[in-house]
């Protein structure tokens, strides 16, 4: 039996740096990348484990689930942690983050993530790096949802260690994931003796059995489908041109935005301010008297292929997800999610206008691609 991803030549260590170099370009980095061998939760706690320890102070960013994740991550590895919270429905601000630094000088690591898909929201990373780099500290990011849907600069915000997944705006595989690395962070890790080595969460082993021997010799057999995958997606957004990807996101999120306030019957954004509202997905507040998770599923029984999710855990009662992202950032999408979450709505006995929610998508959604266009040409 023959098959298209089956009998492939073996990727050859030329193949594989290759595809890192392309990542570096997206990211528009000159720190090292290196791309690991399973989802993004690789890297995110591999980095972790990496820098931390019993000397770390760390500012611990939440404003989602997986902030509390890396929190949780910290402490195990005996660092100190300071938590700055703040609510799901917004983000976390540049001055906050300097309020709390002023407070505890003696940190050296803070972790943020950048965009969270499971609560719609988005931090201002560029004002935040600014301020993470006055003070001195290691800046660690999670980018695996925002990349592709909005800039991710790493060098530009002074990010020492990024991490991004291809799985969501960029349209990619989830099995590969990749980190840049800032010298700083490598050197912090060279000085960590807890730092993993010789383990499937070690960025050490890359470093100096793959980058410092000239990216001769892969550490095992990589994954070969998900790295085909993952360079046909990266060359996919080139070709497209990565503004173009991103204005799509920005669009659909606005004409989701917009279509929930006209669709009536109760339903609201989740993030109240539309600026600090993620382009990679929009989260939706249900209706009192109503359950999100209930919701849902009455339209996905009627149409499975709509990218409608409920929050996760509790917020499965208050929030709806649309995942417009990666190809799904298209119009079609966004229509087809939001007729169904009217249908959804009448079915519960709410008065719902689908016609001007459907109006009022379209409008915002050739808005936001006018307003988009003219900030990439200065028109």
């Amino acid at each position: 039996m023959t098959h298209l991803l089956l009998d492939l030549p073996p990727l050859s260590a030329e193949r594989f740096a290759s595809i890192e170099d392309r990542v570096a370009r997206l990211l528009d980095t000159a720190q090292d990348v290196v791309i690991m061998q399973g989802e993004a939760l690789l890297p995110l706690e591999g980095a972790i484990r990496a820098t931390a320890g019993p000397g770390t102070t760390a500012l611990n960013v939440i404003t989602g689930p997986y902030g509390q994740t890396f929190g949780d991550w910290l402490r195990d590895c005996g660092a100190t942690v300071i938590d700055l919270a703040v609510p799901f429905h917004t983000a976390v601000t540049a001055g906050q983050i300097r309020e709390a630094l002023a407070e505890h000088p003696e940190i050296d690591f803070v972790s943020l993530v950048h965009a969270e898909a499971a609560t719609g929201n988005t931090n201002p990373v560029a004002e935040i790096g600014e301020v993470v780099r006055a003070h001195g500290a290691l800046f660690y990011l999670d980018a695996v949802a925002s990349v592709g849907a909005e800039p991710v600069l790493p060098d530009a915000w002074g990010v020492d260690l990024c991490v991004i997944g291809a799985q969501k705006a960029m349209g990619g595989p989830a099995g590969v994931s990749a980190v840049s690395v800032s010298e700083r962070a490598w050197a912090r890790m060279a000085a960590n003796p807890r730092a993993p080595r010789r383990s499937y969460l070690s960025l050490l082993d890359w470093k100096e059995r793959w980058i410092d021997g000239g990216r001769k010799a892969l550490l095992h057999a990589p994954a070969q489908l998900e790295m085909l995958a993952l360079e046909a997606c990266v060359e996919r957004i080139e070709a497209a041109g990565p503004d173009t990807v991103m204005a799509r996101h920005a669009a659909a999120a606005a004409a989701t935005r917009a279509g929930a306030l006209a669709l009536g019957g109760g339903l609201a954004p989740y993030v109240h301010d539309a600026a600090e509202a993620a382009p990679v997905a929009t989260t939706l507040r249900a209706p009192s008297g109503t359950v999100a998770a209930e919701l849902v599923a009455r339209a996905l029984a009627a149409d499975p292929a709509l990218v409608l999710a409920a929050g996760g855990g509790a917020l499965a009662k208050e929030m709806i997800r649309v995942n417009h992202y990666g190809p799904e950032a298209n119009p079609g999408a966004v229509r087809a999610s939001l007729a169904a979450l009217g249908a959804a709505l009448a079915d519960a006995g709410l008065t719902v206008d689908v016609a001007a929610a459907l109006d009022a998508a379209e409008r915002a959604w050739h808005g936001a691609l006018r307003e988009r266009i003219g900030e990439v040409t200065g028109a």
